[in-house]
């Protein structure tokens, strides 16, 4: 058997940011040398950020990543890690080949490089270009066809990206004929609810296809609406959990294998690109005790999804603070909150914004949450400013009542631009599914940290982060007090346009709504099946109605970070003009 400590860089990268991503790279791989490592390898992409989407196509963009591909491993030599070989995921693209009419501009490739001695010594490409969900590389990439296989001290190792793990056969088959010691997998897996045990099962099954340890590592941070959840992991051969990173947080785990030596002679294969850079196995040296981190329960990597999301759009879009309004309701309370945990209260900027609807008690109930976070406050009543449109605009039920949630978007907008504040949008996915906002008025704004969480969820991540206050998580504020009251998380929801209104008197009780809306939106279950699933037929119908007319809605949404199978934006693509509709019991 051979040592080989191996170091996954499981770190935060920003799309377009060359410098900044490679200063990462040099960072992290200086504390892999001084653990002492004999390899590092960082995520896909990681030198350009994930996805670069239509980047991918402009050629300038293509050839400063290559440039600073170059530029890096000239550097990490500069500054004594040369002797560290350093894995690392970039955009590079084919040279020579036929163009292909329907193939991308400029032949771009999801590539990855094993960058050592000041030089790039391997090039490869992605084989599997995803087209589903959120993805769309087969549109920008064209595909990789050579595997790499690098000896490291002894040890062969080959080297995969993402998608090329969850597809049957390709690479992975081949690394297991090509007799890899490790299978190391750098990937920008999103993470989405339950996913952190897919991909588990996923490695596990893939170790014991290969024959051979795998190395799993994951980019970890906020893009637009993808969360990347980090959770990287080290398998043995039979699929057991070596060593496992803590999710949603930079980290670097270190783990010493014991490897099969690469064999003598090795079978003789085109597509297998085979260097050397150290052939002689390191003698035993004392073991460090694996990392294993315990994954998070569902509501707590949620919660970590949401808060990370929020923070990385904030904070990689320049801005240094948040306004949104605060109503007294459960839903700009848990957006306040978010906040509060992604950027600090003291830069989380709230508005009460009481109208001639509005209850006493919701004005208190804000008033509590302000207090007990520390978040800045104004108030601003808008009974006058109504009046004032009022008086112009001879306006009568549903536009009067949205002439408020107006209103409130003109204060929220006025205030971002004087103070440079972003505007955070408190819409869930329940009301984004059915239409129930106001079109330029509550759905404003830069951002909607809960766009994609049903209102059942909202209500369940409250007092799950209610119930971690003084909890030492590293995706919260230190709250030693529950930071949202209670008898905002118990009263009944409204919007508070009209007196006594209520959510229920527009839209089904939630707790039958959110169910047929999963299995509606995110399973893409017709008339019938929800029906035979059983759920009742007119509500079933009832909401096929609401949700099918709100595309026009979703359209103009603010993104939020994704968090289920499939969210409003780029998983769920329907057109707006549309005459289909689900057949019911009355056609």
């Amino acid at each position: 058997m051979a040592h080989l400590r191996i170091a996954l860089a499981q770190v935060n990268s920003t799309v377009g940011d060359l410098d900044g991503n490679a200063d990462t790279v040099v960072e992290w791989a200086r504390r892999a040398a001084e653990a002492g490592a004999h390899l590092v390898a960082f995520p896909e992409m990681m030198l350009t950020g994930y996805p670069v989407e239509d980047l991918a196509l402009r050629a300038s963009f293509v050839e400063a990543s290559q440039r600073a591909l170059a530029g890096l491993a000239r550097r990490l030599a500069d500054e004594g890690l040369g002797d560290l070989p350093v894995v690392t995921g970039y955009l590079d693209r084919r040279t020579g080949g036929p163009v292909r009419a329907g193939q991308p501009a400029g032949a771009p490739l999801n590539a990855a490089a094993w960058l050592h001695g000041g030089e790039v010594l391997v090039r490869s490409a992605k084989h599997h270009l995803p087209n589903y969900g959120v993805f769309d590389e087969y549109r920008i990439f064209v595909q990789g066809d050579r595997l790499p296989v690098v000896r490291v001290n002894g040890v062969d190792v080959a080297t995969v990206i993402c998608e090329d793990l969850w597809q049957d056969g390709g690479p992975v088959s081949a690394a297991g004929e090509a007799g890899a010691g490790l299978l190391l997998a750098v990937n920008a897996s999103p993470y989405e609810r339950d996913k952190d045990d897919v991909r588990l099962d996923l490695c596990a099954r893939r170790a014991r296809e290969a024959g051979c340890a795998l190395a799993y590592v994951n980019m970890v941070g906020g893009q637009d609406e993808l969360v990347f959840d980090g959770d990287s992991v080290v398998v043995d051969p039979d699929g057991t959990p070596l060593a496992r990173a803590p999710q949603f947080v930079e980290h670097l785990l270190v783990t010493d294998l014991a490897l099969p030596a690469a064999p003598a002679t090795v079978p003789d294969d085109a597509a297998i690109d085979r260097h050397v850079l150290s052939a002689a196995p390191l003698p035993d040296r004392p073991a460090e005790p694996p990392t294993l981190a315990e994954p998070l329960d569902d509501l707590a990597e949620i919660y970590a999804a949401l808060v990370l999301g929020t923070r990385d759009y904030v904070r990689k879009n320049g801005f240094r603070s948040v306004v949104l309004g605060l109503s007294g309701g459960i839903d700009s309370a848990l957006v306040a909150t978010i906040a509060s945990d992604a950027i600090g209260p003291e830069n989380v900027h709230v508005v009460l914004l009481p109208s001639r609807h509005s209850s006493e008690g919701s004005v208190v109930d804000a008033e509590d949450l302000v207090k007990r976070q520390g978040v800045n406050a104004r108030t601003i009543p808008i009974a006058d400013m109504v009046e004032a449109f009022e008086r112009q605009l001879d306006l009568h039920g549903l536009a009067a009542e949205n002439l408020q949630a107006r209103v409130r978007a003109n204060i929220w907008m006025a205030l971002s631009n004087e103070h440079g504040h972003l505007v955070l949008t408190g819409g869930n996915k329940s009301e984004l599914a059915t239409g129930y906002s106001t079109l330029y008025g509550d759905s404003a704004g830069g951002f909607a940290p809960i766009k994609d969480v049903f209102k059942l969820t909202v209500w369940e991540l409250a007092r799950w982060r209610n119930a971690q206050a003084g909890a030492d998580l590293p995706f919260l504020h230190p709250f030693p007090h529950e930071p949202i009251p209670e008898v905002i998380i118990v009263k009944e929801p409204s919007a508070e346009l009209r007196p006594g209104q209520r959510d229920r008197d527009t839209l089904p009780e939630y707790t039958v709504l959110d169910p047929v809306l999963a299995d509606y939106v995110e399973r893409d279950m017709g008339r019938d099946a929800l029906v035979a699933a059983g759920h009742d037929a007119a509500l079933v119908e009832r909401t096929i109605r609401l949700v099918d007319l709100a595309e026009y809605k979703r359209r103009q949404y603010p993104p939020g970070p994704k968090i289920t199978p499939k969210n409003f934006g780029r998983d769920r693509r329907l057109p707006i003009t549309n005459r289909w509709r689900e057949p019911s019991t009355r056609s």
